[in-house]
Order: structure tokens, then C-alpha cells, then sequence
């Protein structure tokens, strides 16, 4: 029997598309839905953020939000029967760096209970990389951590695609496997 490999990052940068598609990847999916949300509502805008995501998903959907442990709550919440997408791994950078938790050892953890997951996994990441270096050290303490998330979790994952203008481009193509 042939069958696809389980597991999507998908990276870019803001508004490019990414939640989006992998919304609608995950959607196409049997099972039950679960979207593990990091972001945490600090203002308002951000509040309308998550409740604009929130209300754009259908019923299928369950919500967790999980702003740190993601190894823990994916070992928790993959089964068979489920889709997990995470979105995303660049505001869970963030908060471990606000936590002051070692970003290298979460990751390490994150790719392992990625990788003994029980059904499919989608991660989204923003792609921080792309522009100008930043003018002080935290910010850029912050993009160097995010990237090596990204890095790491890429060479872990079946699939990787690049969104750009809403246009998905594979960067790491999913491959079939005989059972």
C-alpha cells in the first residue's frame, strides 16, 4: 500500500498566505481537527486577531491554546483520527524567549513529538529572514532563534512549502513510501 507522509511546515511571511493554506490542507483531511494556537492576547488588536482566525474555522475545529508546551500537548493530542495544525512556531519562539526557556531543547522536544505523532501534524512559521538586519540585539537574538526553529523543523518534515503572495511554492516535496 502507498501512502503519503504526515507531516507539513508551512513558512512566510506575514499576510502571505500561510494560515490559510494550511487551513485548507488540513481540511481536506479525515478526522478530527485540532488547532493548537501560541498566540497570546496582550491588546486588543491581537484579541480581534484570534477572533477573526477563530471564527474563520468551522465546527470541525477544536481549539487549544498552548503558548509554550507544544511537545506536550501534540503527544496529547495526535491520535490516528486527528489533525493537529500549530500555528505558529514564530509567536512560540517568542513566548519561550519571554518565558527565557532554552529555545534549542524546545525545539529539540518539539521535532520529536512531531516526529512520534500518531497522525498528521501541520506547523505554520513566519519566515523572519527575508528582510533587513535588525538595529538591536534582542530583535536580532530573536531572529536568529527563530530561523534555527525553522531550520530545524524543516529538515525534520516531510513536506515544507514557501508561501509567497498566497502561492504555494515546495520547497521540500512530499514523498510516497511503500508500507
Amino acid at each position: 500500500m502507498i501512502r503519503p507522509l504526515s507531516h507539513l511546515l508551512v513558512l512566510g511571511g506575514a499576510r502571505s498566505g500561510k494560515s490559510r493554506y494550511a487551513q485548507i490542507r488540513a481540511e481536506v483531511l479525515t478526522g478530527q481537527l485540532i488547532y493548537l494556537a501560541t498566540a497570546q492576547a496582550f491588546d486588543q488588536e491581537m484579541r480581534e486577531r484570534i477572533a477573526l482566525h477563530r471564527s474563520d474555522r468551522g465546527t470541525r475545529w477544536s481549539t487549544v491554546e498552548e503558548p509554550l508546551e507544544l511537545a506536550e500537548t501534540i503527544t496529547k493530542c495526535s491520535t490516528p483520527e486527528t489533525v493537529v495544525l500549530v500555528d505558529c512556531l514564530t509567536l512560540w519562539t517568542s513566548n519561550l524567549m519571554l518565558a527565557e526557556r532554552d529555545t534549542v531543547a524546545a525545539t529539540e522536544g518539539l521535532l520529536r513529538a512531531v516526529s512520534g505523532a500518531r497522525g498528521p501534524v501541520i506547523l505554520v512559521a513566519n519566515e523572519v529572514g527575508l528582510g533587513i538586519v535588525p538595529d538591536n540585539a534582542l530583535a536580532r537574538q530573536f531572529r536568529d532563534a527563530a530561523g534555527r526553529v525553522n531550520q530545524e523543523m524543516a529538515a525534520g518534515i516531510d513536506e515544507v512549502v514557501m508561501m509567497f503572495a498566497g502561492l504555494p511554492l515546495a520547497l521540500k516535496p512530499k514523498r510516497m513510501t511503500g508500507d
